[in-house]
């Protein structure tokens, strides 16, 4: 059992690997956390993680240029059904299409687009930078399990996921309107906000992933 996260050159990944080596160890989970650019990790992995910072385009460029990646991915997470996690653009790579300087395909993993944030607020600034409060949407989705409404996490974003379907919304936040803050389906969770940057909330949430037998 380990917890594959995924370096394609979006960021310094270290903040993440601590949250999650301390959420393991908090939770006595005995998981292995570790960091990688090779696809074939993911297969001896009993989770993983795709974070990601920047944008929309860079991200799934640096995903294509590390041979064989994006089809680890669509085999391990929708043919093998591992639990996966995505963070901000990590999110936002599971949609149809982005809409960030050019239109790009996603995974298409979840029914959707990504489109810039347009607050109804003008004062609002963009990007979508601090902290916000969480609003759990229907029944709590495992990986939000003891975290309660208008629970605060912290949020670095300009563009957000604009989901087709509905019952995919998991959680969001109020900024200048509704925006998307987690959505989800089967074995698949992304979120838009920063759970390593995003203290108690954020490790009881990574914890609660790694519990996640979906």
């Amino acid at each position: 059992m380990s917890v594959a996260i995924i370096d394609y050159g979006s960021g310094n990944l270290r903040s993440a690997e601590k949250a999650f080596e301390r959420a393991d160890a908090d939770a006595s989970l005995g998981l292995g956390v570790s960091v990688t650019r090779n696809p074939e990790d993911l297969k001896g992995a009993s989770h993983i993680v795709l974070p990601g910072v920047g944008a929309f385009v860079d991200c799934l460029a640096g995903i294509n240029a590390l041979p064989g990646m994006l089809g680890a991915l669509q085999e391990n997470v929708i043919g093998a059904g591992k639990p996966f996690l995505g963070i901000c653009v990590g999110m936002q790579l599971m949609a149809d299409v982005g809409r960030e300087h050019e239109t790009t395909n996603g995974f298409g993993w979840i029914a959707g687009e990504v489109r810039a944030l347009e607050p109804n607020d003008k004062t609002l600034k963009i990007p979508h930078m601090g902290w916000n409060e969480l609003q759990i949407s229907g029944p709590a989705h495992p990986v939000f399990d003891g975290i309660t409404e208008g629970a605060h996490v912290y949020f670095v974003h300009s563009y957000g996921f604009r989901p087709k379907n509905p019952d995919h919304v998991l959680a969001t936040v109020d900024y200048g309107g509704e925006t998307m803050a987690a959505i989800g389906r089967d074995n698949m969770v992304g979120v838009q906000f920063h759970p390593e940057k995003s203290q108690a909330v954020g490790l009881k949430l990574i914890a609660n992933f790694l519990r996640w037998k979906p």
